[in-house]
């Protein structure tokens, strides 16, 4: 039982805060050594060194790259400008607009922290002035900038990807129709509860929108085309098979570089900020996988993962019972610890049981993802709520925020679902 008490001693210190990146590590330490003494940690090294010459996980500090130059490069603001323009008119338009860009920005930068924090500088203050109830905007802002765990290229498929050992492209693929579903259900769902609930978000007309409507047309495709076809040329590589994830990171790198300068946004100090942000974030990505590797092979070596697998496979209804108990778990672990750490720690356990009852594995990694991607709204420690409290006015509370995610997060469980039951709709049945 040593390897969960270790789990529920994990647990214990991220809820009274003690740092992410460095609980799973110390707990593997001292049950490690508790256990089995030091020479547990004797081939720790050589998995660090693994770990660092993997060239699938070398795309996502290059991701993370592209991410944040598009983000300096003030391509939220462009897109969200030329969006409100078209749509402010149609009732609910603006927050359907914040929707759109995000799954804009969650193709092109799949950064969802910057994705959150652009548009809740930029189009909170607009809804609000236009008396958008808060909860809803609120809701729409944090549900369109977790777009970037789903849509292609998604930091989580890369390394489940990773986890699973499928390639990369094949879950890019999977990925985009249950990502394009997730952004209609968002839009259906606006434009239904704001015809029912017209207080909810009244049609606007923009004060300095003087344009005629081919004119807006026309600034809404300079601002869209540039970032689209960088999209084009960083998935259509890999979906096609031209360049692995890995290079078209680089491809991608590349062409943030080209639409900064194109943006009259490119400068030294740009590119040099960007690649110390990109150094912070992917430290912190590699920190937790290490500490996660370290306490994956403590609960591997201690019988956790034996416990889990009997329980696991002697579940009733099978392969079906299997997928509930893990997609609800993974679900409520949501709630407190991120998703890498969940990835590293939880999904290496999962995987080789859903292979033993024969689950498609490549099915089931998009279903991980999705459901991963409903911990950055769900209350207490979703990171998206934390982004957007960050940057929200005072008169937006946290609670406006929490019951603002709620029927999003629904959305999702019900997309999630219907991926679910019906794979052959996605092309993975």
């Amino acid at each position: 039982m040593i390897g969960i008490i270790m789990f529920a001693a994990a647990l214990v210190l991220l809820l009274v805060g003690f740092p992410v990146a460095f609980t799973f590590g110390s707990v593997a330490v001292f049950f490690g050594v508790f256990s089995e003494g030091t020479g547990m940690f004797a081939m720790m090294p050589h998995r660090i060194w693994a770990i660092m010459n993997n060239t699938i996980l070398m795309a996502i500090p290059l991701f993370i790259f592209m991410g944040i130059v598009l983000q300096k490069s003030k391509l939220a603001e462009r897109l969200l400008e030329s969006m409100g323009f078209l749509f402010g008119e149609v009732r609910g338009g603006i927050a359907i607009s914040t929707v759109l860009v995000g799954a804009l920005l969650a193709a092109s930068t799949g950064v969802v922290g910057a994705s959150v924090v652009a548009m809740g500088v930029i189009s909170l203050p607009v809804m609000l002035k236009y008396k958008y109830d808060k909860r809803l905007s609120c809701g729409a802002i944090c549900a369109a900038g977790t777009l970037g765990q789903i849509i292609p290229p998604s930091i989580v498929l890369i390394i489940l990807g990773d986890v699973f050992q499928e390639p990369v492209g094949d879950l890019f693929k999977a990925a985009f129709w249950p990502g394009f579903v997730l952004v209609a259900f968002y839009v259906i769902y606006i434009l239904i509860i704001t015809a029912m609930r017209k207080e909810l978000a009244p049609p606007v007309r923009l004060e300095n929108n003087t344009q005629t409507k081919p004119q807006q047309i026309k600034t809404a495709l300079k601002a869209i085309v540039p970032p689209l076809t960088l999209i084009v040329l960083v998935l259509g590589s890999i979906l096609f098979g031209v360049a692995t994830p890995t290079e078209s990171s680089s491809v991608g790198g590349i062409g943030a570089l080209v639409l900064a300068f194109l943006y009259r946004q490119l400068s030294f100090r740009m590119v040099k900020e960007s690649a110390l942000e990109t150094i912070k974030v992917s430290a912190m990505v590699f920190a937790i996988l290490i500490g996660a590797t370290a306490f994956s092979m403590v609960f591997t070596y201690t019988g956790g993962d034996i416990i889990v697998e009997d329980f696991m496979m002697n579940l009733p209804g099978d392969k079906w019972g299997f997928i509930v108990l893990s997609m609800m778990v993974i679900m409520a672990l949501g709630f407190f610890i991120d998703f890498v750490e969940i990835s590293y720690i939880i999904v290496p356990i999962l995987a080789p049981i859903a292979a033993n009852l024969g689950i498609n594995p490549i099915w089931y990694a998009i279903l991980i993802a999705m459901n991963l991607q409903t911990s950055f709204l769900t209350p207490p420690f979703g990171f998206s709520l934390f982004y957007l409290k960050g940057v929200a006015p005072p008169e937006v509370s946290t609670m406006d925020i929490y019951k603002g995610v709620m029927p999003f997060i629904g959305l999702q469980v019900i997309v999630l679902a219907i991926v679910a039951l019906f794979p052959g709709l996605f092309g993975m049945g």
